[in-house]
């Protein structure tokens, strides 16, 4: 990168489509973070940008913490809590049911028909050959996510404040996730949908509760 990118150019990488990392500004805007090799133009028309590999890392780096605040008479953060800021409105979270999540919508349904059409278009824009069949580097990237968005996709169930559901938990291995799901058949029916959107799955019983769970990892081939 040539130089550090100004203030109002990180608030359009933050601004970047979660899943896809398409970016939107004016066209000044935009192919000033490309020639900082932030973003990448789209080779198929309409030519949209997208962030680059360095601009993901830009956007997924932790912000420094703010400097501790003295308060009359008090010690460091004694007057103001330094806090982490709250999420953007509007933006996209994928439900791993761990929380459990509100009850489903027709709103919601058509937020994730969009979030999984995002997704299979940043397969095709970063697999080798355009292959949208099995998953991409973000994917492995945000391995949680990524899974619970190929379930809810294809229209199983997480966890919620109605009911049961699955639930989608991180595992010490490093390329692969938990899927728990108390009913059987639905247990089967998240393990074909992750198989159908490309990820490798396998049954396993859970030793202390014997209760049985799914092992899933991103397909690499």
């Amino acid at each position: 990168m040539a130089r550090p990118p100004s203030a109002a150019q990180l608030r359009l990488i933050e601004a970047a489509d979660p899943l896809t990392g398409r970016l939107k500004g004016t066209e000044r805007q935009l192919d000033a973070l490309v020639r900082l090799g932030l973003a990448f133009v789209h080779p198929r028309p309409p030519h949209d940008r997208y962030l680059s590999p360095a601009g993901h890392r830009l956007r997924e780096a932790p912000a420094p913490e703010p400097a501790p605040t003295t308060g009359p008479g008090g010690p460091p953060g004694t007057a103001a809590e330094s806090t982490a800021p709250a999420a953007a409105p509007g933006v996209f979270a994928a439900r791993t049911g761990d929380p459990p999540a509100p009850a489903d919508g027709p709103a919601r349904r058509h937020e994730v028909r969009t979030a999984w059409q995002g997704l299979l278009e940043l397969r095709r824009m970063t697999n080798p050959a355009g292959e949208a069949n099995r998953p991409c580097g973000w994917e492995r990237a945000h391995l949680i996510p990524a899974a619970a968005l190929a379930l809810e996709a294809a229209g199983c169930r997480p966890a919620s404040t109605a009911g049961e559901g699955y639930r989608v938990l991180g595992t010490p291995q490093p390329e692969a996730v938990a899927v728990h799901e108390p009913d059987a058949e639905r247990l089967r029916s998240c393990a074909e949908a992750l198989v159908a959107a490309g990820w490798q799955t396998g049954e396993h019983t859970e030793p202390r509760r014997r209760s049985r769970y799914l092992l899933a990892s991103p397909r690499r081939s």
